[in-house]
């Protein structure tokens, strides 16, 4: 936290919620879509072949009032007016920058169904971000 903090852009971001055997996937905006920032960690090393493997974390919080509905925690949101400071390699009190380690404010946030094709990685198109209905199904008469 001393040092290699960055930000990760995003517009939005998943979280599954478990319901029965199935997970339903669910989509996470600020704002209706406007990009954000996590806070993050990066790394570099060399593995044992000698290449250079360049690595990031996006940091975690407990959930606020839009998340917990789905998940036990949510990606750290920096504030914008937080970013600068986050990234100022002269800023090495880790105190300070903990404080801006806290959930973001439930009230620009909201959530949303989205189709189960998020959890395929051949998918990559806009319909598994679209907002979808969920529909319950009736659990068979042995299940």
């Amino acid at each position: 936290m001393t040092s290699r903090r960055c930000l990760i852009p995003a517009d939005g971001f998943y979280e599954w919620q478990r319901r029965g055997k199935a997970k339903q996937p669910y989509g996470f905006e600020v704002n209706d879509g406007e990009l954000f920032a996590f806070a993050g960690l990066w790394d570099r090393w060399k593995d044992p072949s000698g290449q250079w493997i360049r690595s990031c974390s996006i940091l975690t919080t407990t959930p606020n009032a839009v998340t917990s509905a789905v998940h036990d925690r949510m990606p750290v949101i920096l504030y914008p007016d937080n970013h600068d400071l986050w990234l100022d390699p002269g800023m090495t009190n880790v105190e300070a920058v903990s404080e801006m380690l806290k959930p973001f404010d439930a009230r620009l946030m909201r959530l949303y169904p989205v189709s189960a094709r998020i959890n395929y990685v051949a998918n990559d198109d806009a319909e598994c971000s679209a907002p979808v209905e969920i529909t319950e199904t009736q659990a068979g008469l042995f299940s």
